[in-house]
């Protein structure tokens, strides 16, 4: 199997599948080739498994090509939803924010200025809801805490409980999504 490694400080071994579907392996400076091929054979059945499951949503994905118009169509459709969510989680979270905008971002779902300003890709509309809420709700709890800290996740888990499955879901399928 081939496997790029990439070494630094870290103090353990851990495996990536990337949305590609290679291999990276992370591990520490002084860990041994003999180790780190080991380890990897260790976990090849989980790699391949990885691998067929990448294989199988980018072909889901890839055969949806939209057109310009239906994009257009879409985006529209998530300034509507977007504001309407947004509009209900801030009342629910008691933060207020000023302005949204609707992007074709390449690379984030979402973001917020200290202004308050919250920005969202369009492409949200084309993942499941409660994914989309996610995001909404992300953004509005930086209108509390603009940093990625434990009180900022109590914000977001306060309101989602499972949130970390809708987080999960974008960063498992969301490399697919960017692509239409």
């Amino acid at each position: 199997m081939d496997y790029q490694i990439l070494r630094s400080e870290r103090k353990t071994v851990v495996i990536q599948v990337e949305t590609d579907g290679t291999v990276t392996v992370r591990a520490p400076k002084r860990c041994s080739f003999r180790k780190i091929d080991n380890f990897v054979r260790e976990k090849e059945h989980w790699i391949r498994t990885k691998q067929e499951e990448i294989a199988v949503n980018r072909k889901k994905f890839s055969e949806k090509k939209l057109t310009e118009k239906e994009r257009e169509s879409l985006r529209q459709k998530a300034g509507i939803l977007l504001g309407e969510r947004t509009a209900l989680y801030a009342e629910r979270m008691q933060v207020s924010y000023k302005r949204i905008t609707i992007r074709d971002q390449k690379t984030r779902w979402g973001s917020c200025s200290t202004a308050g300003n919250l920005n969202f890709n369009w492409r949200l509309v084309l993942a499941p809801r409660e994914v989309l809420d996610y995001v909404v709700i992300h953004e509005l709890a930086h209108r509390r805490e603009m940093n990625h800290s434990a009180a900022f996740w109590r914000i977001v888990e306060a309101e989602m409980p499972d949130y970390r499955k809708y987080r999960d879901w974008l960063k498992k399928n969301g490399s697919f999504l960017m692509e239409m």
